[in-house]
């Protein structure tokens, strides 16, 4: 694991601020956000690729299921779905996009690094960009929780960034020896390996923010889908739960 020390990482209310009004203030993070970076209005790209490839079956777990479109993409596959975040601002958005889409998922608030009032076991946890919002203990514990919710050979399909992503952008990067080590015990890694992030920013977005911010970043190694989002470098790891 690396970028340890000296983040200014998005605390709880932060991310309360950002699903209740879809920005934030300037703060700790360091730059305000006028957009929720990871709202493409749609699912991950590579949560669908799993989908299509018949790598979930039921029932799912979304952990940290922020804005709810996984979820409610695996609830219309018609898998049963269980969606868990820490805001609770989210999971009341998440509970009115599912009644307005005729579609039945249990979104619950809860703490992921505990998993306490959420009912198991699952077949497949998905973790679609949590894991890098945890500091080492809560990672410990939380990889810990997700083992205890999981039934022996469930499947884990984790999206976290990788030590390629930018120094500017504050969230902890996972190497990986970290991932291994983090999966080493209780888990068997069936796939690792390295893809991008699809973000609400384009190329021209991000550079507005610095400039206006009088921020620098190299943007030049990062790649864009052809919707022209900006794909953010991340490990998409695959584990059976042993």
């Amino acid at each position: 694991m690396t970028g340890q020390q000296d983040l200014k990482l998005l605390q709880p209310h932060d991310y309360e601020e950002l699903y209740r009004e879809g920005k934030t203030s300037p703060g700790e993070v360091g730059t305000s956000l006028d957009v929720i970076p990871w709202d493409i209005g749609a699912p991950q790209p590579i949560i669908v690729e799993l989908a299509q490839a018949g790598e979930i079956t039921g029932p799912v777990l979304d952990a940290g299921c922020g804005l709810g479109e996984n979820a409610l993409f695996f609830a219309e596959c018609g898998y049963q779905v269980t969606g868990v975040d820490a805001s609770s601002c989210a999971i009341e958005d998440n509970r009115t996009k599912a009644h307005e889409r005729g579609l039945q998922v249990e979104f619950v608030v809860a703490d992921a690094t505990t998993m306490e009032g959420v009912e198991g076991p699952f077949r497949t946890a998905v973790d679609s960009a949590l894991l890098h919002c945890l500091d080492a203990e809560a990672q410990r514990s939380y990889i810990s929780a997700l083992h205890g919710i999981c039934e022996r050979g469930a499947r884990l399909h984790l999206l976290c960034f990788s030590d390629m992503l930018p120094a500017e952008i504050p969230a902890y990067r996972s190497t990986e020896a970290h991932l291994r080590e983090s999966f080493s015990n209780g888990w068997m890694i069936h796939r690792l390996q390295r893809r991008g992030y699809a973000t609400t920013f384009t190329k021209e977005k991000v550079r507005s923010l610095l400039e206006r911010d009088s921020s620098a970043m190299d943007l030049s190694h990062l790649e864009v889908d052809d919707a022209g989002r900006l794909l953010l470098p991340i490990w998409q790891l695959t584990a059976e739960r042993i």
